[in-house]
């Protein structure tokens, strides 16, 4: 009899999820690119403009919680074709806009979409990936967010120049979107029923798989879980970074060294090009720790440790008048914050059953996106009153936060193992 030949299918899915996260970044981030454009045309004052990105965050905060637990109850597959499904169409609705409220509904719509992909892409991680993969996998996926932020700069403006119409820059990614979303039906299956995997592969898959408990659990009993606030407190902190970086990197980089939109494009391509190739490598080393016989907790927590650790110089990016020196300590900060967040997303799967990571997940990105509207919110007021001077706070957050945060996480888990059900 012919011997079964061994799959590896779980790494397909673990390309849509990429392809997905893409695709995300890349429509979150065109009304920033195009922001000069629109307001000339559109007529926006800055107080309307941030209004319209202060919807953003805040519907996103609210709605990682419905989400989390709206794909928990709908299973991953329709949970995140609902997800990809709101958020492309609210992303061709900035070309019908024609006032700065058409540009904030269409921010909130997208908002609500976009809420469930990080949910659903971890609970697609927990149901594919053993535990001593998670974080590696979950680090390649969530690359996707350094890749389409790389991306957009790139293409938005040469389409948008190329065709003389703004719109396209927010109706390019539709036809992907649509693509993505019928690979996406005809291929997702849980792997204990899905025909393209091999009876090795799924026995791998869920070989260090814990029983699901008969009943889920709900937010009350969620909530008591100090695991929970470590997880939603690790997010708190370390999310508004990567918002300072996102949206205060280029305007850091212009006001230091007079670097200009037109030359913006290779410095933010070596920042995330080196972030999301350190952050996979950050990612794997838990992995690899922990297949070297090192345990979840140690594994874990060491991995988190040098991810602080590579976050801390970014602290003196304000006291050097070096532009690739300070290029290159925020991108290695950044690379520090991705693997440090694939940590986070694989601690969600070390300590709940599958039945909750995405509730969790959810619970984790309000915190965050709360802490990024927080973060925002005082950022400004911080440059508003000492000017360019101002940079040195957050940078000092930016790298400290991390190894504060894992101490927090170490007082409230200093074992990290699944909860009893």
């Amino acid at each position: 009899m012919k011997a079964e030949k061994y799959s590896h299918f779980r790494w397909f899915i673990l390309g849509l999820l990429f392809a997905a996260t893409t695709i995300l970044y890349i429509d979150r981030s065109a009304l920033g690119i195009l922001a000069p454009h629109l307001q000339a045309e559109i007529g926006w004052t800055e107080q309307q403009y941030g209004i319209i990105n202060s919807v953003f965050m805040l519907a996103y905060a609210a709605c990682f919680l419905i989400m989390g637990s709206l794909i928990d109850r709908m299973g991953t597959m329709r949970g995140y074709l609902l997800s990809i499904i709101i958020w492309s169409l609210a992303a061709v609705a900035h070309a019908f806009a024609r006032a700065w409220t058409g540009f904030a509904f269409s921010r909130f719509a997208l908002a609500i979409g976009q809420s469930g992909n990080f949910p659903s892409a971890i609970k697609a991680v927990a149901e594919w990936f053993p535990g001593k993969e998670r974080a590696l996998a979950v680090s390649i996926f969530n690359g996707g967010s350094n890749v389409g932020t790389i991306i957009a700069p790139l293409i938005i403006p040469w389409l948008v120049l190329s065709l003389d119409d703004w719109r396209y820059g927010f109706i390019f990614t539709f036809p992907l979107s649509v693509i993505w979303m019928i690979i996406w039906i005809r291929s997702y299956r849980k792997p204990e029923n899905h025909k393209k995997v091999s009876e090795q592969e799924r026995e791998y898959i869920l070989g260090d798989s814990i029983p699901e408990p008969a009943e889920k659990h709900d937010w009350k009993k969620l909530l008591s879980y100090r695991q929970t606030w470590a997880i939603a407190f690790a997010k708190f902190i370390a999310d508004p970074i990567w918002w300072f970086y996102l949206f205060w990197g280029a305007k850091y980089l212009n006001v230091k060294f007079g670097i200009n939109l037109k030359e913006i494009g290779l410095p933010f391509f070596a920042i995330y090009t080196i972030s999301w190739v350190l952050g996979m490598v950050l990612g794997w080393l838990s992995s690899r720790f922990i297949k070297l016989g090192w345990g979840i907790n140690r594994g874990r927590k060491i991995s988190m440790l040098i991810c602080g650790l590579a976050a801390l110089p970014v602290m003196f990016v304000p006291h050097t008048d070096e532009v690739w020196l300070a290029v290159g300590l925020i991108a290695i900060a950044a690379g520090g914050h991705c693997g440090w967040s694939a940590n986070v997303f694989s601690l969600m799967s070390d300590v709940f059953p599958r039945s909750t990571t995405g509730s969790v997940a959810g619970f984790g990105g309000f915190a965050g996106a709360i802490g990024g509207a927080l973060a925002a919110f005082i950022i400004g007021r911080i440059l508003q009153n000492m000017g360019t001077d101002g940079y040195t706070i957050p940078f000092i957050v930016a790298g400290s936060g991390y190894l504060f945060a894992l101490l927090i996480i170490h007082m409230l888990v200093p074992r990290i193992k699944m909860i009893d059900s």
